[in-house]
């Protein structure tokens, strides 16, 4: 991987620890950390975010190869993983934590996102309007340490074997069809 030619790119889909396991998945991905970004408040705490009171979304900073994996690529990854159509909620987790948003960097990724947004418009996926945020990218918290890797360290644990680990096997199901995992 070329170190120097690294993109970075921020969205929220849900709960971190299942878009962050995925994403880490990916050919071309040096990194995908769990964290926060879209608040008021420097420095959040999981336990504050929660509340919904500091108006951070839980999010992943990717960290990739562009000459391996493309911004189109990762945009397809990020539509199958979550439910755009869902307002500040996937499935039973609920508050604008949870919200659907795409941080971009300047306004060339803007009309980037916003293309990746139609394209998965028309692919039929998902039933229903959009949600789907586009906001310029501030700040970035990395999460505290436990949740980094949270399904690796924690299948058993009940949200994971019960949510998390089923979105895990079909993400792996598909995308392995299309030859965009690592080997494990």
């Amino acid at each position: 991987m070329d170190t120097n030619n690294l993109a970075q790119i921020t969205f929220g889909g849900g709960c971190f620890w299942c878009v962050e396991s995925c994403f880490n998945m990916l050919k071309g991905v040096e990194s995908a950390i769990s964290g926060y970004s879209g608040g008021h408040k420097d420095n959040p705490t999981y336990e504050e975010v929660c509340t919904g009171e500091t108006g951070h979304a839980e999010v992943v900073q990717i960290t990739y190869d562009p000459a391996i994996i493309s911004y189109e690529q990762l945009m397809d990854v990020f539509f199958f993983l979550h439910d755009p159509t869902q307002l500040n909620r996937q499935g039973n987790d609920i508050g604008t934590q949870y919200r659907s948003v795409i941080y971009y960097n300047d306004d060339a990724e803007k009309a980037k996102a916003a293309e990746a947004i139609e394209v998965s418009k028309q692919s039929g996926r998902w039933q229903g309007t959009y949600v789907t945020e586009l906001t310029k990218f501030d700040k970035f918290w990395p999460a505290e340490q436990y949740h980094q890797g949270y399904y690796n360290e924690n299948p058993t644990q009940p949200y994971c074997s019960a949510v998390v680990g089923p979105k895990i096997q079909k993400f792996k199901k598909h995308f392995e069809e299309l030859g965009m995992l690592n080997e494990e």
